[in-house]
């Protein structure tokens, strides 16, 4: 980082949807080679915070800034450019392209070509899509046999659920990030699927150096992963701090178990 700050700072973050505030003055950070957890019922802000950090979501007030840059106004390929990468809640994958040409999509973000030289192949792109094909296939390679040899060629539409996790995972590593945002990656799996889940993005900071901010509902998988966990409610940061400090927390207990009435998605 160029100023000795943290990876990623966001200072009085709010965002406001008609007479919802889904985000109010929300600190927030995370260090190189960290894991961080989000936590918080639905509705508590939690997928709006990374759709504002990954420009999707315009802020209404406050500063972003990662690894020395300010992110504010900045498009989501821009952002990407500089070093952050996003998986969402819902899987998105391009289902009817294979296993190999989605890691290449994502890589693309580093190229000259981008997509559209991907699928017009004008002769000087040759060059350049060999090597984006030679990054995917070492990115996919991470992941062991669950996404190489004749998974290669298989469509995404074809893959198990935690394999297609896996993919948008992959696609997400392929843009050469220095921090993956996860949006609930234990979603849809069983106990031995959240178990391998939990090595796995142990072994995404620890062997290739990524900074992580995971949402997840699930605890099992907060505890076992998150050096730092923050806790949102009703677009508030209510508590931050370790895993155990945060889960016993009177403000997070009455946020899971106290709280009566409907709430947004987010």
């Amino acid at each position: 980082m160029s100023d000795g700050t943290h990876l990623l700072e966001v200072r009085g973050l709010s965002k406001r949807f008609g007479g919802l505030q889904a985000v109010d003055n929300v600190d927030f950070h995370a260090e190189a080679g960290e894991i961080v957890g989000v936590i918080g019922p639905n509705g508590a802000g939690k997928t709006t915070l990374f759709n504002i950090v990954t420009g999707f979501y315009e802020r209404d007030e406050g500063t972003i800034r990662f690894d020395g840059h300010s992110l504010v106004g900045l498009k989501p390929n821009q952002i990407a450019k500089l070093g952050i990468a996003r998986t969402f809640q819902a899987v998105r994958l391009f289902h009817s392209m294979t296993v190999l040409e989605n890691a290449m999509v994502g890589r693309h973000v580093r190229t000259r070509s981008g997509v559209l030289g991907a699928v017009l192949r004008p002769p000087w792109t040759r060059q350049e899509e060999r090597a984006i094909e030679a990054r995917a296939r070492e990115v996919l390679a991470f992941f062991g046999d669950r996404l190489v040899g004749q998974r290669l060629d298989q469509l995404a539409a074809e893959l198990a659920y935690a394999d297609r996790r896996r993919l948008e995972i992959a696609r997400a590593m392929a843009t050469d990030p220095k921090m993956l945002l996860l949006d609930e990656p234990a979603a849809g799996m069983n106990p031995a699927e959240k178990v391998g889940l939990i090595e796995l993005i142990g072994r995404l900071r620890d062997e290739k150096g990524y900074a992580i901010v995971l949402i997840e509902h699930d605890m099992a998988v907060v505890k076992g992963i998150s050096d730092r966990v923050v806790a949102l409610d009703y677009g508030r940061k209510i508590a931050e701090g370790t895993y155990d400090e945060v889960s016993s927390d009177e403000r997070v207990i009455e946020a899971y178990l106290g709280k009566q009435g409907t709430r947004e998605a987010g």
